[in-house]
């Protein structure tokens, strides 16, 4: 379970033009919450963020990757940073006239720690493995794994 394999998530709600994120806990617990613009400045704020909060082995579970999360996604991934995606829940973004971004974010934490399996590579066809399969936050991920042999019969 990624509970066991991480200091922490790092849960972060996508929209057009801000991010919502905040710090939890591997027992689930909320540490911080922040909100950042939707763009370089921001990236790197919410990185600074998630060092300060959680600063050994930390994953990203990011809502909206294939959307408004694409360049938080790539940015994260450049840092060398782990990012998950999941899933938006389904229920309309506003409940008895309040927004709830800090509440999804917090949901989708906790929902990355009792994943198992996580996607990571979002344009792969192999993509669920583990969120911690690298060496340390900050590095470069690790190798990939060897590519399945195949086998001709003659």
């Amino acid at each position: 379970m990624l509970a066991e394999q991480v200091g922490g998530v790092i849960g972060v709600d996508t929209h057009r033009d801000t991010l919502a994120a905040a710090a939890v806990s591997p027992i689930g617990a909320a540490l911080a919450t922040t909100d950042a613009p939707a763009n370089a400045r921001g990236y790197r704020r919410l990185l600074d963020f998630a060092r300060q909060h959680v600063p050994g082995r930390r994953c990203w579970a990011l809502e909206g990757v294939g959307s408004y999360g694409a360049g938080l996604a790539a940015f994260l991934d450049q840092a060398g940073e782990q990012v998950v995606e999941v899933l938006r829940p389904k229920r309309p973004a506003v409940r008895g006239g309040r927004k709830t971004d800090m509440i999804d974010v917090i949901r989708a934490a906790k929902e990355a720690l009792a994943s198992e399996h996580l996607v990571t590579d979002f344009g792969s066809e192999e993509s669920a493995r583990p969120c911690a399969s690298s060496s340390s936050p900050g590095t470069a991920p690790s190798s990939p794994p060897p590519p399945r042999s195949t086998s001709s019969r003659a």
